[in-house]
């Protein structure tokens, strides 16, 4: 173990600097001339990309004034297009569509290496919206004001510089905007803490302020709630992850008056009703609501003083809320039961709620979301799970029938292969589920090739998704896919993310090494079988599992990591996780962090798998000096490491399909060699 006085690796976190990229090319030409030379790979690589590029894939579309729009990227389109289409003619096996936005075309007219992050569409009164673009990937990105009609950018609309933020709009004359306006505006995380009203025609420092968070917040925001009859301005401080104050704004003076919910709720209007999602009980005169409930309470009545809430959803220890959707005249709920969803469908009714269950089909993860929440009460309905390829209907509120869309194409035959649910005993007796994916004829004997996935943060849940990648790189060569559904994740509602939460993070790394020795326990594997693999928090959580127990594992794959948990809240985004991690400027904290620490708990008296390192340059969410550091630690002890870093691509760690082609055929590669050697341990 080494101190942060001795850390010889801080060099490594000045990203662009020549050492630390000469310092990545170097590693980067090792791991790929190592695992490009591999048996397999040029071909695993070459079908990977021909998934990705598949044009068979579902264009998932959304609707704005009669037109689905869509963003695509295949072989044809590198950085993609965002296109449009009718509904007659999105029903047709191979739609006609109306190219709106060249990618590809943009990024060589300006020489800018640009990566699609989205648009917002002016509403109701349409025909602009702000397209947001990023430079290689990264969460920060320029906005610039793009007319439908004419399919140009506005020479002289709304523009902001790259800077994490954005803007929203009010009216098409005005936007709420929350950026970098210089010195102060931004909160220790890296996000916006001023929010502005901009008007069209006048210099951005001229905005009229609208709201200013404090420097230790995470961010602030602005939003305009465009619904006939019920339009309101309202604003949001963003304390941490888990706690906010709402605001709902007087649009003529500017006045904000407070929303009186609990500081960790979630509160949104739909219609005249507010809804609140609660993290925590919340005592309400001789009411006790629980966490993870669904209440709602006619809006105008709450701002008056009414405390009446109906409860739309109240959890069990089977259930949590996952998801909600809106259409016209219906609330349509997402509950994971024993992770597996259901949909529940309300509506408001003479003051009261009636609900109903949805005959919905599968057994796995059900997406729903409105088509035209103020004018339709259709919705998009896309069922998945492991072995079945994603299908989208277009649904109807009010009624179970629904109409095929799109279904994506079976990348891999599944035939041979079967889905079950296994439950570990974690070290505290929590029982924590997992889904392993296997063949039906696979042996118990010890020798698959399995790989466990985890994340077990921030209240994400794991739910069952098709994937050709997972399908074609994994289960098609042989190998087990096991997907654990440990505690810090959203599974089971706010109680179990909260029971990994600050210095009860250890349940989390508990619960994924129970799930390991479970496997081998049963015989399906064995350490030197068995490969973890994580991104980000997850990239965290193999990181622990790593340097707690590492003769359990024979591969490790460290995705995008958080590593050095000494120095994460001071490097890009880090600020803002302390809600979830604790402060490592906090002796008493700091104390439960060190003990896990992956950066300061790896030791060279110990015997390591071989781990793989990822991340991306670009990547100015989690910084990739985590990955870095560790690797070159790691490296400088004789442990066996690879690290490759992407130059583009952000967080998800490629920019483009030949990106993430190559990523996942390295990532597969070193799994399937490591794995199936019969030696072990290895250094």
């Amino acid at each position: 173990m080494h101190t942060m006085e001795q850390d010889p690796y801080l060099w490594l976190e000045e990203v662009a600097s020549e050492q630390a990229l000469g310092w990545v090319g170097e590693r980067n030409a090792e791991t790929e001339a190592e695992l490009t030379a591999a048996p397999g790979y040029a071909a695993l690589r070459a079908r990977l990309k021909t998934i990705l590029d598949s044009k068979d894939r579902i264009p998932y579309v959304g609707l704005y004034q009669g037109r689905y729009y869509n963003f695509w990227r295949d072989a044809d389109h590198e950085r993609g297009i965002w296109r449009r289409t009718m509904l007659e003619e999105y029903r047709k096996p191979a739609p006609q569509w109306e190219t709106v936005l060249d990618l590809d075309r943009l990024a060589f007219e300006e020489n800018e290496n640009w990566v699609w992050a989205g648009a917002s569409f002016l509403k109701p009164q349409g025909g602009r919206c702000l397209v947001s673009l990023s430079r290689g990937g990264g969460d920060a990105h320029v906005v610039r004001e793009f007319d439908l009609e004419r399919l140009a950018f506005v020479a002289d609309g709304f523009i902001l510089p790259e800077a994490k933020g954005g803007a929203s709009w009010i009216d098409r004359d005005s936007v709420f905007v929350a950026t970098d306006f210089g010195p102060g505006s931004m909160t220790s995380s890296g996000y916006p803490r001023v929010v502005k009203e901009w008007r069209r025609g006048t210099p951005l420092p001229d905005a009229r302020p609208v709201y200013e968070a404090n420097e230790d917040d995470l961010s602030a925001s602005a939003w305009f709630d465009y619904t006939p009859g019920h339009e309101r301005q309202f604003v949001q401080r963003q304390i941490g992850f888990y706690s906010s104050e709402l605001f709902v704004r007087d649009p003529a003076g500017g006045a904000l008056t407070r929303v009186d919910k609990p500081e960790d709720a979630d509160a949104f209007t739909v219609r005249d009703q507010l809804l609140v999602q609660l993290r925590s009980d919340w005592d309400l005169g001789d009411a006790r609501w629980p966490q993870g409930a669904l209440l709602a309470i006619d809006f105008a009545r709450f701002m008056a003083g009414a405390r009446d809430f109906q409860a739309l959803f109240t959890p069990t220890e089977a259930t949590s809320l996952d998801g909600i959707g809106v259409t016209r005249d219906a609330v349509l709920l997402t509950v994971l039961d024993k992770v597996k969803n259901r949909i529940v469908e309300l509506r408001h009714v003479g003051g009261a709620w009636e609900r109903r269950e949805v005959a919905a089909p599968g057994m796995g993860a059900l997406g729903v979301s409105g088509v035209d929440e103020i004018a339709s009460n259709d919705y998009f309905l896309t069922v998945t799970d492991f072995l079945t390829p994603s299908t989208l209907y277009l649904a109807h509120s009010g009624s179970d029938e629904r109409e095929l869309l799109k279904a994506m194409p079976a990348f891999f035959d599944a035939s041979p292969y079967t889905v079950g649910q296994f439950e570990a005993v974690s070290k505290d007796g929590a029982r924590i589920p997992c889904f392993v994916v296997m063949r039906k004829d696979t042996p118990m004997d010890g020798t698959n090739p399995t790989l466990l996935y985890g994340y077990g943060g921030f209240e994400v849940s794991l739910t069952p998704f098709y994937s050709g990648v997972t399908g074609e790189a994994w289960l098609a060569r042989g190998g087990v896919y096991v997907l654990a559904n440990i505690r810090g994740g959203g599974e089971f509602g706010p109680r179990w993310h909260q029971a990994a939460l600050k210095h009860l993070r250890q349940n989390a790394f508990d619960d994924f090494l129970a799930v390991a020795e479970d496997l081998v326990a049963r015989r399906l594997t064995s350490p030197e079988h068995l490969g973890i693999m994580g991104g980000s928090n997850g990239g965290l959580l193999v990181g622990a599992a790593l340097t707690q127990r590492p003769e359990l594992f024979g591969a490790v794959v460290c995705q995008a990591p958080l590593l050095d948990m000494r120095r994460y809240h001071q490097l890009l985004a880090g600020a803002s996780w302390m809600g979830e991690y604790g402060d490592p400027d906090d002796p008493e904290e700091w104390a439960y962090i060190a003990r896990y620490s992956p950066y300061h708990q790896v030791s060279r008296g110990r015997r390591y798998p071989r781990v793989l390192f990822t991340t991306s340059t670009r990547d100015d969410r989690v910084h990739p000096g985590h990955a870095r550091k560790m690797a070159a630690l790691m490296r400088a002890q004789e442990h066996a490491v690879l690290y490759w870093e992407n130059t583009e691509g952000g967080h998800a760690g490629a920019a483009n399909n030949e990106q993430t082609a190559t990523m996942w055929a390295l990532t597969y590669t070193f799994l399937w060699q490591e794995l199936t050697r019969k030696s072990s341990p290895k250094s």
